[in-house]
């Protein structure tokens, strides 16, 4: 009789069971080479985590065993700075550590990132003298959390404007500059200081955003122009209107007439 062509079925069953004889490799499992990466970049980063760092059991107030203790003794009598990691306190660092540094004991040296050894190989070192010249440790890179960058920005602004009120006996933070007012209030008020003779100098905030957003919160007033007295906020248009009118002597208000 004649051949019959094989149903989609009968096709699909005989590529499984080819497959299952020829015990096809599997793709590796994706989950372990994450975990494997995620480990490397952490031991990467660890034996980095100071210019000299000693992989022990315990610690050095309590170290777990002779050798880490010996070691801890070695490096504090030649007066060596490091900090340490109990690979007691962590299985996975403890296991993966012997592979990333191909040395299957403990404890491990490591300076500036490279492995330096074991207690032998110490012991060798203190031998042919100067320990600490011998390891050359690079100074400890400083990492500035961004907690503190906000710290310190804000501190080096206070400075700068503590700087700034100080700058003239009187000084004026306004829109534009005296002849070039970008803003009607900074040119009422020069136009006012002027007509009393008050010499002043002045800061365009226009051209320096942190300046003009932290002098508020610096000053505790909200709007501008601002104009300050030997450092001293006076205050606003207003204020100065108040002080001048009727007749007032600007100058005495000011404290600038002797």
């Amino acid at each position: 009789s004649p051949l019959e062509a094989p149903t989609a079925a009968a096709a699909t069953d005989a590529l499984a069971a080819f497959a299952a004889r020829a015990e096809l490799p599997k793709p590796p499992d994706e989950a372990a080479a994450v975990a494997a990466s995620r480990l490397e970049l952490r031991l990467k980063q660890l034996v980095r985590a100071a210019p000299a760092m000693l992989f022990m059991k315990g610690n050095p107030e309590t170290p777990r065993c002779g050798f880490s203790r010996q070691f801890c003794e070695i490096l504090a009598e030649h007066n060596v700075p490091y900090e340490t990691f109990d690979i007691l306190e962590d299985d996975e660092v403890r296991q993966g550590l012997k592979k990333f540094s191909d040395w299957p004991t403990y404890p491990q040296l490591y300076a500036n990132g490279e492995l330096v050894g074991g207690l032998d190989l110490l012991r060798e070192m203190v031998a042919e003298g100067d320990l600490l010249g011998q390891l050359a440790l690079e100074e400890p890179e400083v990492v500035e959390t961004p907690e503190a960058a906000a710290v310190r920005e804000a501190d080096d602004l206070n400075k700068r404007l503590s700087a700034l009120i100080k700058q003239s006996a009187c000084m004026l933070f306004m829109k534009g500059r005296p002849g070039d007012e970008r803003c009607g209030f900074s040119r009422t008020i020069c136009g006012l200081l002027k007509e009393h003779d008050v010499e002043f100098d002045s800061f365009d905030i226009l051209t320096d955003d942190a300046v003009r957003q932290g002098l508020k919160k610096f000053s505790d007033w909200p709007t501008y122009p601002q104009f300050y007295v030997k450092g001293e906020l006076v205050g606003g248009l207003d204020i100065l209107q108040e002080m001048s009118s009727d007749g007032g002597d600007l100058k005495k208000e000011l404290g600038l007439v002797d």
